[in-house]
């Protein structure tokens, strides 16, 4: 099989192809803009590999996409896309560019070829905020609160019509909060883990309390692993741990862990539209398709700090 994984030089996305060249003899190619977040130290250990491609470039760059597609693409993983909320509110327009645009110029090129299913990678934020109580389900109304999850909601919605109207075979994934190896210093436990080794102040925003159900990568590269292969075409899954903490829980911990003190946080002014909570009921990729998350956070949080602490050549640089 030939898989197309898009932005896999990003956190979420080189851990996957790491996952797929792990587990299968399946050819990969990879396309990457390499911006600020796309890292090809992500996969030094994989570069070398036989059954691995790179190609450097734009997801909207119509010319390369047909030519990645000459190669006669089976699977379609898209995680390219500009992720961070605090960015988006800053600079909205690339997040429009690539994260709408982009997926679009990949479905009219999948379209064109015989593929046996185009994943979309999405998230939580697309549902909006949640208050103390409930999850969201893959029937929830979608109600994104920042551009970067109205983006990412237009794009799920884009994909969705091509099932729809073209009977293009697609799968939808929203994930809650990643967390692990390879992830950018400007997320909440990367920053953090990061600003302990270095002696700084860990920025909470607000009181601390918004809430986020938490999952460790690889958990989440499995599930869309086997959505990719097994989904039931045009579905959208919910791919949540059900390890629910908030900001200033998970801080504590991470402190915890490290044996540092609560002197380091320090609280900063809340971000605009910052939602409350996110909580996944992930009911359904359970009894289709019947993948569950039964690791332990702790520990994985754990494993997630040691990596930080052994790689710090890695991420001093990205600072």
């Amino acid at each position: 099989m030939n898989i197309l994984v898009t932005g896999g030089a990003g956190f979420i996305g080189s851990n996957f192809i790491h996952y797929l060249l792990k587990n299968y003899d399946d050819q990969v190619l990879n396309i990457d803009k390499l911006t600020y977040a796309g890292n090809l130290d992500n996969l030094k250990e994989v570069s070398d590999s036989d059954n691995y491609k790179f190609y450097e470039g734009d997801i909207r760059d119509k010319k390369l996409i047909t030519k990645i597609f000459d190669s006669s693409i089976d699977y379609v993983v898209n995680f390219a896309a500009e992720t961070h909320v605090d960015r988006s509110i800053e600079k909205p327009n690339q997040f429009i560019k690539t994260n709408i645009e982009g997926t679009q110029v990949l479905l009219n090129r999948a379209l064109e070829c015989d593929i046996k299913n185009f994943v979309q990678i999405s998230t939580d934020e697309v549902y909006g905020s949640l208050g103390k109580r409930g999850k969201f389900s893959e029937t929830n109304k979608l109600n994104p609160t920042n551009p970067y999850a109205a983006s990412k909601a237009s794009a799920d919605l884009i994909t969705k019509s091509y099932y729809k109207t073209f009977e293009l075979p697609v799968n939808i994934t929203r994930s809650s909060n990643n967390f692990g190896p390879y992830q950018f210093p400007e997320k909440l436990i990367p920053l953090f883990i990061t600003n302990i080794l270095q002696g700084k102040k860990l920025p909470l925003y607000g009181n601390g309390k918004n809430v986020r159900d938490w999952i460790f990568v690889k958990e989440n590269c499995k599930a869309i692993d086997l959505i990719m292969r097994k989904g039931n075409k045009g579905e959208v899954y919910n791919i949540g741990a059900n390890c629910e903490k908030s900001n200033l829980e998970l801080t504590k911990i991470i402190l915890k862990i490290m044996n540092k003190s609560e002197s380091f946080i320090k609280f900063v002014e809340d971000r605009p539209g910052h939602d409350y909570r996110y909580a996944l009921d992930n009911t359904k990729i359970k009894k289709e398709l019947g993948w569950n998350s039964k690791i332990s956070f702790y520990q994985c949080l754990t494993k997630t700090i040691e990596w930080y602490k052994r790689n710090k050549d890695w991420w001093e640089k990205l600072i």
